[in-house]
């Protein structure tokens, strides 16, 4: 199998090592709008050959992976669609699935049926294609958000690519994983970067970071993420984080009700919950 590969960071490139090591692709062909990072996927064998263009890379690919910020998608899924064979399967591994799906029907015409959007639960903090491993997705679940018109040959043949790459398979519709993951993933971030950012404008913030302990850096690790794929993110799935948002916002003004009237009961109900449902989860690396 023929692999094009457009973006060639974190997961993109842990993605190439994966089927690499799993025996299931011949040729990686990767495109990035990042010359060095390029040269680079082909100095540490990510990718075989450097493509001029997404065009160029997808012409003689029998699956074409899109790794790319969600904000960028549209614009790859509408360059490379005059260019794919007849039978490629195009699949991503976007954040957001409800707009990625529109773009996708949007611009791939009658190559849509052979997209099957996919989203691994996988990943780090840290950035880019010197991070990348073979290993990223074993023991981790893949979700594929697949629309009525999805053929179920292509969408079977990604389904084992993930599998032989160490993943559960689980499928949803667009919509209930843009809700679950604007709760469990998108809002987090969100969070992570508010409250570091706040500590950052203090007048006082090297003293406050230079005592940060184990808790600070557990809850805001995230923090460290790539500020411009979160925000594009934030803006794909605006609508369902808008939501989760807005309840936190609630939450968190009872919250202040209590510690300024000294409701220690209202503090300790909230807390009491809180630490029996994390108790209670184990929580997937994303």
């Amino acid at each position: 199998m023929n692999l094009a590969l457009i973006g060639v960071g974190l997961i993109g490139g842990s993605f190439a090592r994966a089927v690499r090591a799993a025996g299931r692709v011949n040729r990686i062909v990767g495109f990035d709008m990042q010359p060095e990072a390029l040269q680079r996927a082909l100095e540490l064998g990510v990718i075989d050959d450097i493509a001029l263009s997404a065009a160029h890379a997808v012409a003689n690919a029998d699956l074409v992976m899109i790794a790319t910020p969600v904000g960028d998608m549209r614009a790859v899924l509408r360059e490379i669609a005059p260019q794919l064979r007849s039978a490629a399967i195009i699949t991503d591994v976007g954040s957001t699935k409800t707009g990625v799906i529109e773009a996708a029907r949007a611009e791939l015409a009658a190559a849509f049926e052979r997209f099957v959007p996919a989203h691994p639960i996988a990943g780090s903090e840290r950035s880019g294609l010197e991070y990348s491993d073979s290993s990223l997705f074993r023991g981790t679940v893949c979700i594929i958000t697949l629309s009525r018109d999805t053929d179920l040959n292509a969408a079977q043949q990604v389904e084992s690519l993930w599998n032989d790459i160490g993943c559960t398979v689980e499928q949803m519709s667009s919509e209930e994983h843009d809700h679950v993951f604007a709760a469990v993933s998108h809002l987090p971030h969100l969070l992570a970067f508010a409250f570091v950012a706040q500590i950052a404008s203090d007048k006082d913030a090297k003293r406050k970071f230079a005592f940060a302990g184990p808790g600070f850096r557990d809850f805001t690790r995230i923090a460290a993420s790539s500020p411009s794929m979160w925000s594009d993110i934030c803006i794909s799935n605006r609508s369902a984080i808008s939501s989760e948002l807005r309840t936190h916002r609630e939450l968190l003004t009872e919250l202040q009700r209590a510690i300024d009237e000294g409701d220690a009961e209202s503090l300790r109900r909230v807390f009491q919950q809180a630490a029996m449902a994390r108790r209670g989860i184990s929580v997937s690396v994303e």
